[in-house]
């Protein structure tokens, strides 16, 4: 599975780790992705999202489950 935002498409960023000797080993910053419930034509289906996405309400969120009778 591609670590990619299904909305947006954001993706790793590559660059390097830097010691304080200066010596240079590549690295990748992978995105904030969570797997989120939503709506995608008309049904419910999961997808990975990125936190950015989420909290701009990019994202239609699916309603969960009716919480059960208090007693």
């Amino acid at each position: 599975m591609a670590r990619t935002c299904a909305v947006c498409g954001k993706g790793p960023a590559t660059g390097n780790h830097v010691s304080h000797a200066n010596n240079r080993v590549k690295r990748r910053w992978y995105p904030n992705l969570q797997t989120v419930r939503t709506l995608v034509d008309g049904e419910v289906r999961r997808i990975r999202v990125c936190a950015q996405c989420i909290r701009s309400n990019r994202v239609k969120k699916a309603a969960g489950p009716a919480p059960a009778p208090a007693t």
